[in-house]
């Protein structure tokens, strides 16, 4: 993984960002598949051959590391997304790069070889599930009456919704054929022997959740599906109705899951860092989730709170919050809009700085990991118009505030934290 940077021209003093960003990057390689797959997995030869198969923005770096430890043959695919990748040529496992979030050809690539793989395990057979955020828009198998223009339009309406991410996986999975322990189920139909290893992206860390769970059973609800599409403003016909309602998923066998990598851990290596540093640290939300201004709101207040208080404060804060995008054309993702409505609460006066950042190293949709900020920079009515145009990328690009760490191939969720010096003494 690359150091973070900053990118655009420094505009205003600040005076913790060299701290913070080191946090951040060390929490991020604390999460990484090389710091914590290797011990989870097993060290014994299978009679026949490992199968791995992946999904999500990890999966490629999670496939290498397997590979240079798992014994005997082993073959398989991955999926990813654009520029997550790994070379894997000399293993092996064949690598899919595809399209988040809205789901392409690609995915369907990987997902229909997938399915081809799952079918071919045997009693013999080791089939070892790769999981990780990103996988429910990268692996993409269409449920029988739905077509891949029909799942791609819904995709986009969902993720540009605002709804929170367990809502729209869960109507995810319901479009799928291969989600919800569809994929698990036709590798256990023959009695290969099933492993799982997470690295978690979701709050609260149900492991069916990530990815949708292509591996775990889950329940079949398909008229909360249908509710939910509804909510974020997808018409229903009755034909997608029919499609839904007809996708009963299989029965997936029980076996062993690890989750290897979670959010919690992320932060608390940045914790521990910051303690034995002097700080005093501020519990503001481990598992946040929801609209990603209102938490910057909200913060803005906490942290003005401390403003009286002597010594460093450091709230710390995870989970994945979400933006409802009224503008098509908008650039910047849930960090910079948090970060945006964090900056149009403060006086320029305050000495406030933070950092927000996405540990897969994209926030939204452009190539920046998240931003960094001091209540110096406060403008509020550039805030508030970014705000109101999606143009929060815009914004810290001009301010200098973007940080840029390039694909870090892990995902355990958003990492921010708020720097709160109060007077000496």
């Amino acid at each position: 993984m690359a150091k973070a940077v900053g990118r655009g021209q420094q505009k205003q003093d600040m005076k913790y960002r060299e701290i913070l960003t080191d946090y951040f990057v060390s929490a991020i390689a604390k999460a990484s598949p090389r710091a914590t797959l290797p011990a989870a997995l097993p060290n014994d030869r299978p009679r026949g051959k490992t199968i791995l198969l992946g999904y999500g923005k990890a999966s490629a770096e999670m496939a290498l590391v397997a590979c240079e430890a798992l014994k005997g043959e082993v073959k398989g695919c991955v999926v990813t997304r654009r520029g997550h990748g790994v070379d894997l040529s000399l293993t092996g496992v064949e690598m899919v790069e595809a399209r988040h979030p809205v789901p392409d050809i690609q995915g369907v690539t990987a997902a229909t070889r997938m399915l081809e793989l799952a079918a071919s395990a045997g009693p013999d057979d080791r089939v070892i599930f790769l999981a990780s955020g990103g996988g429910s828009s990268l692996l993409c198998a269409p449920a029988e009456g739905i077509s891949l223009a029909q799942k791609q339009s819904i995709t986009d309406i969902l993720v540009r919704s605002g709804l929170e991410i367990k809502d729209i996986n869960l109507a995810r999975r319901h479009l799928s054929r291969i989600k919800g322990g569809r994929l698990g189920a036709i590798a256990g139909a023959r009695g290969a022997q099933l492993i799982t290893y997470v690295i978690s992206d979701v709050a609260g860390d149900d492991p069916a959740l990530v990815a949708s769970g292509p591996s775990i059973a889950a329940t079949f609800e398909p008229d909360v599906a249908l509710d939910v599409l509804r909510q974020a403003g997808i018409e229903v016909s009755d034909a997608l109705k029919r499609a839904i309602h007809s996708n009963h998923p299989a029965q997936c066998p029980t076996h062993r899951i690890y989750t290897i990598a979670t959010n919690a851990d992320a932060l608390e290596h940045v914790e521990v860092r910051a303690r034995s540093d002097g700080w005093t640290v501020i519990d503001a939300g481990r598992s946040l989730s929801g609209d990603a201004c209102d938490w910057g709101r909200n913060h803005a207040t906490l942290a003005l709170s401390y403003t009286d208080m002597p010594g460093r404060h450091l709230m710390l804060s995870g989970g994945e919050l979400t933006v409802k995008q009224a503008k098509s054309d908008g650039r910047g993702g849930p960090n910079l809009e948090y970060l945006t409505a964090l900056l149009s609460e403060l006086p320029a006066e305050a000495a406030i700085e933070a950092l927000a950042g996405d540990s897969d190293g994209i926030d939204g949709t452009e190539e920046n990991a998240g931003g960094y900020m001091a209540a110096s920079m406060a403008n509020w009515d550039l805030a508030r118009a970014a705000l109101a145009t999606n143009r929060c990328y815009d914004l810290f690009e001009s301010l200098g505030g973007l940080i840029i760490t390039g694909p870090t191939r892990t995902n355990v969720n958003d990492i921010r934290m708020i720097a709160v010096e109060g007077p000496s003494g």
